[in-house]
């Protein structure tokens, strides 16, 4: 972990298919880390040709979130010795929570954040569209809390007990 002001800290958001929530956070978490940080999203199992979900782009872009080089990954690409070396690790679905995970370079903080897939199931288009939009909300207040944090609360240790503390802090 680093207290380096200089250097931003490095999370990365799992899920299983990086489509969706995933997508969310890595997108938010750039946009309101204020280069203290810097976010990245892979799911464990990203189908073949996997995009991020049109509804998680057009909920960002409604959002005054930048969408601009968001791409579906594999967390293998950051298991890679040319990787970027990642301080935080969280997963945001369930699915993703209980699979092994590679081993991560650097040894960071892990945490969950569950959030149920906006994407899931035969809703109508506007009811996705309106499950994406509190997810985003959802994921935003966890992220207005992280990003407020003071560098003392971002050693290895304490970022690990606070990221997994507001997990707690749901509702």
């Amino acid at each position: 972990m680093t207290t380096d002001t200089n250097k931003p800290l490095n999370v990365l958001f799992l899920c299983t298919h990086n489509s969706a929530r995933s997508i969310l956070a890595e997108a938010l978490l750039n946009h309101l880390g204020r280069g203290r940080f810097k976010a990245f999203s892979a799911g464990s199992s990203p189908r073949e040709n996997q995009k991020p979900n049109p509804l998680a782009i057009e909920t960002l872009a409604k959002a005054g979130v930048s969408t601009e080089g968001l791409y579906s990954k594999s967390w293998d690409e950051f298991a890679k010795p040319d990787a970027p070396k990642m301080d935080l690790v969280i997963t945001v679905c369930d699915n993703a929570a209980g699979e092994v995970c590679p081993f991560w370079p650097g040894q960071p903080a892990t945490a969950h954040w569950g959030y149920a897939d906006p994407s899931e199931g035969d809703a109508s288009e506007e009811k996705k569209r309106e499950a994406f939009k509190q997810t985003l909300h959802l994921i935003r207040k966890r992220l207005d809390i992280f990003v407020n944090l003071p560098e003392a609360s971002l050693s290895k240790l304490a970022i690990e007990k606070t990221v997994r503390d507001l997990a707690k802090n749901e509702s």
